[in-house]
């Protein structure tokens, strides 16, 4: 608590970078505080939906960022680490989308992705998302979670009719193994 209080009185810092920074702290922070809070319920015998409803989400969502899952295979805790820069190349797979540059988002794809998903087929499913929800504006912040041996990031779209989420699946490798667009 204390690291959360330090952060938010250097959020109004006259320095914009500092200010940034501190936020950037803040949110660290209040991560932290989040996920200790719900080991604390669940530790307390509530349940994913009763998380899920305080946090104002689903009891899968709410388990997927904050739960502990366990491979049935091993009976080994999975690893919820995020491999560094998978975000990045999330966020980059779909500029490229929204730029029309078809083979230089495919480039990460691993080869079943690859054979199934040609430059055609990606554009027209780019184009069928614009004709549901019009032009491209921008997106939102990316929001990486793991599903099990895979890597899942997920990035809000906004179109000027609408919204849609652009979801990324990374392999073990760090190749692409699926990627969907939904309004």
């Amino acid at each position: 608590m204390d690291r959360l209080a330090g952060a938010a009185a250097r959020v109004g810092s006259d320095s914009p970078l500092a200010a940034l920074a501190a936020a950037r702290d803040l949110a660290a922070a209040a991560g932290e505080a989040m996920q200790g809070a719900v080991d604390r319920a669940r530790a307390a015998g509530h349940s994913w939906r009763e998380i899920g409803d305080v946090l104002g989400t689903t009891r899968q969502a709410a388990f997927q960022r904050f739960g502990h899952p366990v491979d049935p295979r091993t009976g080994a805790p999975m690893s919820a680490e995020i491999p560094a820069g998978t975000t990045d190349q999330a966020v980059a797979i779909l500029t490229c989308l929204a730029e029309g540059r078809w083979e230089e988002a495919r480039r990460d794809f691993n080869a079943r992705m690859s054979e199934g998903l040609d430059v055609g087929r990606l554009a027209q499913g780019w184009a069928r998302m614009a004709g549901l929800v019009g032009a491209y504006e921008g997106m939102g912040e990316p929001f990486a979670h793991r599903v099990a041996d895979h890597t899942a990031v997920e990035i809000p779209l906004r179109f000027e009719a609408g919204e849609a989420t652009g979801r990324v699946i990374f392999d073990e490798d760090g190749k692409v193994a699926g990627l969907w667009l939904r309004p």
